[in-house]
């Protein structure tokens, strides 16, 4: 299945590479020190490469053909020891080249978390896992390597080039011209080489976080596929992925197959006419053997940065596209901002109120229109309606997981919008329908709000919600790991840990969306009156799917279609709403019966549904 993340090489954009070029290198800023030390060391092998081949042709032409057996043996060791200090060199400019990259790389993913953790619902409702997790980090690394040994590489590569043409030229201009003639040619095809390999590099990078994000999804959703035989079905959708990335590291691999040979030919070239020409020169006298030895060894140095030209061009040219996708991500402008001027909300009393507030998802599908209410402090208020008429929409916009598209959300007379986020979503206890557990201890997930809470203060909010004894019955107690997303755990035992772990938090506005929806019967009865008790003096806001929770709400708010059909209390819209009568008897009074009578049937166990 194609994504809207995974075009075709042809629709690909192109954006100054100097650019990206020079962001991903301010990332080595804060390691100034290493980055300069790293280079002065380059600095240093490079006049002992240039240098070496002239000491080379002293030796020869003054011990070997002068026979000068104690002028031989110092220079041998001198050359020795020159080659020793350039092996230093080499690896420090290593070892200083890598941990600057490293760092790099480190810094890039904390923000890359840091922005993700900040951007609103709205971005992670567009985006999938598998992209996200492909830039954080195969894009990354190979930033990394362009911040270090690519980029080091291309100048040193330049640098050699650059100095052994001026040596070869100051040797003798006519054979270095033999030698320097390819050199247009070979500058030419690399670039040429570049421009094709960007658009498909770009492109490989985006169908492997595709293939990324198909088998995300296949790994989260194992049970559901095993459940519904679809295991066929799904190794033939990632098999057409699969096979889509395989045809372009296809044509990756054609590409490369020609043209690195073929810049390695151009470059050999210049060779053959060298030891052809620079041979005739010695044979006539005209160029002492130690020159040609020197020169050839030369040639060695600029043959060796040109033939690796295409592999460091294609490398850099793929850590650039890689730059781009990371920097898409640091640069998304959540939709949920906190204002410059923001101030922290003070400790509230709970006095919510709805003012004309209307909602679209992505500014065109309109889930809430004018929807005005006031919840008073410690009140309980019911949201009812069918599905997709609005409720979970309503609770999400109190956090500011979204901002109302039109009107304003208030909390003790405080406009939402006008506070800090972390001192607004202090002050909010949520319990979700779906259930998220990390794979830690579970003492962990309950302090998850609170990381500071007292062993007392975490028994007490187990205690009250239910949790306590099946959590003592653990082989670790409260430092049981459960698996990722809590798969070890039954649903009414998650359901009652997030439920602690919200009541751990000790929130002024409380907020449940159907929060015992996973319980058996009769664990529900004692949740039930936990957060009777516990909802005193708290606002909270409650998505109805009981009737005992619409009985002992303050406030029925209604809804169809994403406006409030019918408000007011249990007794109230029974007879004055036609809406709520018919879920009443249709949904509400039937499930209330069975729960009854399965209440009678079934002995209180306290188990698990």
């Amino acid at each position: 299945m194609r994504t809207s993340e995974s075009p075709g090489p042809v629709a690909l954009r192109h954006p100054g590479a100097m650019r990206i070029l020079l962001r991903c290198l301010s990332y080595l800023r804060p390691y100034w020190q290493l980055t300069v030390g790293a280079y002065i060391a380059l600095v240093g092998i490079d006049i002992l490469a240039l240098i070496s081949p002239q000491f080379i042709r002293w030796i020869v032409d003054r011990g070997i053909r002068g026979r000068d057996i104690r002028l031989l043996s110092w220079s041998v060791l001198t050359l020795l020891g020159l080659t020793l200090l350039k092996g230093i060199l080499t690896l420090l400019q290593g070892r200083w080249t890598e941990i600057a990259s490293q760092n790099v790389a480190y810094d890039l993913r904390n923000a890359i978390h840091q922005k993700l953790s900040a951007l609103s619902f709205s971005y992670h409702d567009r985006t999938e896992t598998g992209q996200l997790l492909s830039r954080s980090v195969q894009d990354v690394d190979r930033v990394r390597f362009l911040t270090g040994r690519a980029l080091i590489r291309l100048i040193d590569g330049t640098v050699l080039l650059l100095g052994t043409a001026v040596m070869l030229v100051w040797m003798n201009p006519r054979l270095a011209l033999l030698a320097l003639g390819t050199m247009p040619l070979l500058a030419y095809r690399a670039l040429a080489f570049s421009r094709q390999y960007r658009p498909l590099s770009l492109a490989i990078q985006q169908q492997l976080a595709v293939l990324t994000t198909r088998l995300e999804q296949n790994l989260r959703g194992a049970r559901i596929v095993k459940a519904f035989v679809q295991e066929d079905a799904e190794i033939e959708r990632f098999d057409r992925e699969n096979d889509y990335w395989f045809s372009l590291a296809a044509r990756v691999a054609k590409l490369r197959a020609f043209n690195i040979p073929l810049m390695n030919l151009i470059a050999n070239i210049g060779t053959v006419f060298v030891i052809w020409y620079g041979g005739l020169l010695v044979v006539r006298g005209q160029l002492t053997l130690g020159e040609m030895v020197a020169f050839s060894t030369y040639l060695g140095q600029l043959v060796s940065p040109v033939r690796r030209l295409g592999m460091i061009v294609t490398a850099i040219v793929q850590a650039l596209a890689s730059g781009e996708r990371v920097f898409e991500i640091l640069d998304a402008e959540s939709e949920v901002k906190e204002a410059p001027d923001a101030i922290p909300l003070p400790p509230v009393r709970g006095h919510v109120r709805f003012e004309h507030v209307s909602f679209s998802y992505f500014g065109r599908h309109r889930v809430l229109e004018d929807i005005t209410f006031e919840a008073l402090p410690g009140q309980v208020i019911a949201l009812l309606g069918a599905t997709g008429s609005g409720k979970s929409t309503i609770i999400n916009l109190i956090p500011r997981f979204y901002d109302p598209t039109e009107g304003r959300i208030t909390i003790d007379g405080y406009d939402i919008r006008h506070v800090t986020l972390n001192s607004l979503r202090a002050q909010i206890g949520i319990v979700l329908q779906e259930t998220t557990l990390f794979a830690a201890t579970i003492r962990e997930n309950i302090t998850f709000g609170r990381p500071d809470a007292t062993e007392e203060e975490i028994i007490e909010a187990t205690r009250a919600a239910q949790a306590h004894d099946f959590i003592m019955e653990m082989p670790e107690g409260y430092d049981t790991r459960v698996g990722e997303r809590g798969v070890t755990l039954s649903g009414g035992q998650k359901q009652r840990i997030a439920i602690a772990r919200a009541l751990l938090k000790d929130p002024r506005i409380l907020i449940l969306d159907d929060a015992t929806s996973s319980v058996d019967t009769e664990t529900e009865r004692l949740i039930q009156m936990a957060l009777t008790r516990l909802m005193r003096g708290r606002t909270s806001f409650v998505i109805a799917q009981r009737l005992s929770t619409v009985r002992a709400a303050d406030l029925i708010l209604v809804l169809d279609k994403g406006r409030i059909a019918a408000r007011g209390t249990h007794k109230e819209l029974l007879h004055s709403s036609g809406l709520y009568a018919e879920i009443y008897y249709r949904q509400l009074r039937p499930q209330e019966d069975a729960l009854a009578r399965a209440t009678r049937r079934v002995p209180s166990r306290g188990g698990e549904s």
